[in-house]
């Protein structure tokens, strides 16, 4: 179990992806990395799979990066290597919402994934920080490009430059989180979430997500415009009609993900 990076299994519609050094508090590797991102596009491959749901333990979501592990690298190895980008950003290609749910220390590299995740549930005692100016680094992996439009320049600039961490309360009152659960629920209170989301529509649900993203990425105009276009392709969809349908007839939809 210990040898083994990460560890899978579907819960229904929902794949579910544990994090797994619980030694190292789930310091974020290269091994971790590459399976993780090897899980995220196999789940959005998957045509029975709908949502999916990354989670690691009660004490750490993710601790960061493995400063041990990149304490010798110069600069040639990081540049030939195309660190972070080669693994960390295979989330971006991911097309079906994807849950962070978070307990523990979200830390660094660790904060960074739960930004560039769809929803983040929060345990009560979840704590957010990108320490990275303590070591004379930068949060590099979209910390300081997620972060500013998430909750704001000013917060941002707060916490990437003096290390400032935030619990779980104040993550939500930010902007950070989606929401917050006591601890205990967290798991099962996340997967119910990711099952309610998985039961929708999934071309809808792809749509909804590439939407919001777009207006993260581009101005109101292009934004409206981009909308506009995936609201006219519902119209070819089947799922659609069959809701429409559904909702005249005050019946359940049966949705076939077309």
């Amino acid at each position: 179990m210990t040898d083994t990076p990460i560890l899978v299994s579907t819960e229904g519609r929902v794949g579910l992806i544990r994090l797994n050094r619980p030694a190292q508090l789930n310091a974020l590797n290269d091994a971790l990395m590459d399976a993780l991102g090897a899980a995220l596009l196999a789940f959005d491959a998957d045509p029975g799979v709908g949502a999916i749901v990354i989670t690691g333990s009660d004490k750490a979501f993710a601790a960061g990066a493995d400063i041990a592990a990149m304490a010798d690298w110069d600069y040639m190895d990081v540049y030939q290597s195309a660190f972070i980008t080669r693994n960390w950003e295979a989330i971006r290609q991911v097309r079906k919402p994807v849950l962070a749910a978070v307990a523990g220390f979200a830390l660094g590299g660790g904060c960074e994934l739960a930004l560039a995740c769809d929803i983040v549930v929060a345990a009560e005692s979840a704590r957010f920080a990108l320490p990275e100016i303590k070591l004379a680094m930068l949060p590099g992996a979209g910390g300081t490009q997620r972060l500013p439009r998430a909750i704001g320049k000013a917060k941002a600039m707060d916490m990437c430059l003096s290390a400032r961490m935030l619990d779980a309360q104040e993550a939500d009152r930010y902007g950070l989180v989606s929401r917050v659960v006591p601890d205990a629920e967290l798991l099962d209170r996340t997967l119910a979430l990711a099952a309610q989301i998985a039961s929708f529509s999934l071309p809808a649900l792809m749509a909804i997500k590439e939407s919001v993203n777009r207006a993260w990425e581009s101005s109101l105009t292009e934004g409206i415009l981009f909308e506009r276009r995936e609201l006219y392709a519902r119209f070819a969809s089947a799922d659609a009609h069959e809701g429409m349908q559904a909702f005249l007839d005050k019946r359940k939809p049966a949705f076939q993900h077309r």
